[in-house]
């Protein structure tokens, strides 16, 4: 495995300080471990440095594939669990550039391929602030290909979100996008049925038949349209103010469900219709 600069540098980090504190003389027996015989003592470079020029030594050597498995060995995260799959996953944003990620498989750490989904994971916003902050580029509904004969309803909601936006109704924003969002997919839906038919994630039955595209779900639709490639993972990440909107409509649903959207989720909502508009524009089988 070699590694490019940006992940040794973020690996550097995880051994020295991150995972746990590691001190010159905890360095060195890290290292010593990977068939380095170092000693420390008086002239010992500075701890980045020492790290530095020892994963450049490994960089493309089997050792450096042990070097990680060590690092992250489960055995040495007892009571920790939860915290070595973080620095797993955050390891794994610069691993994916380099087509690989790592995968705790028990108490066993493995290496698998990176694909196309996990660097789009990796490039995926982590918070919805860094999501509203996506420039978007002009949507069009039009340019999507589902059934002219509701382009004209759709469009005119998409002018009434944003009278509601500018009125701060929060409520009527969610309600107005998750209905235009379902209504966007089912044209695709209708456009693609076999694809979505066919899709491991649409929609079952008690029988395990395939649900008629009218029993479907906005949460179904989403699904479905991510596993086809139409949506992305920010739409299907950011799109949980818009799943249940139904029930929202419903006053003792929502009491139940303690929902209170304010304007932030408002905003989201709407980000995450314009989102999926632009990705199913340009979205091709």
């Amino acid at each position: 495995m070699i590694l490019q600069k940006k992940t040794l540098e973020k690996l550097r980090n995880l051994i020295n300080e991150e995972t746990e504190y590691r001190s010159g003389p905890k360095l060195v027996q890290f290292f010593n471990e990977l068939g380095f015989n170092d000693t420390y003592g008086q002239g010992f470079p500075s701890r980045w440095m020492y790290t530095d020029e020892k994963l450049s030594e490994l960089n493309g050597t089997p050792e450096l594939d042990k070097c990680i498995k060590n690092l992250f060995a489960p055995v040495n995260y007892i009571g920790r669990i939860k915290e070595l799959g973080n620095f797993i996953k955050e390891f794994n944003q610069y691993l994916a550039f380099d087509g690989w990620k790592v995968i705790r498989n028990g108490k066993e750490i493995v290496f698998k391929k990176a694909n196309e989904k996990d660097l789009e994971e990796t490039l995926t916003p982590t918070n919805e602030e860094d999501f509203l902050k996506i420039e978007i580029e002009e949507i069009s509904i039009d340019k999507i290909g589902i059934d002219n004969t509701v382009i004209e309803v759709l469009n005119s909601r998409l002018e009434e979100i944003k009278k509601c936006l500018s009125l701060k109704a929060p409520l009527a924003v969610i309600f107005l996008c998750g209905s235009t969002l379902e209504g966007i997919l089912l044209g695709m839906a209708l456009k693609y049925p076999k694809e979505f038919n066919q899709s491991s994630s649409s929609p079952k039955n008690s029988d395990n038949k395939v649900k008629r595209f009218h029993e479907w779900t906005l949460n179904d639709f989403i699904n479905v349209a991510y596993e086809l490639g139409f949506l992305k993972e920010d739409v299907k990440k950011f799109s949980h103010s818009l799943r249940d909107f139904r029930n929202y409509i419903h006053p003792f649903q929502q009491v139940s469900s303690r929902f209170s959207p304010d304007e932030h989720t408002a905003r989201i909502s709407w980000q995450v219709l314009r989102a999926a508009i632009f990705q199913l524009s340009q979205a091709k089988i």
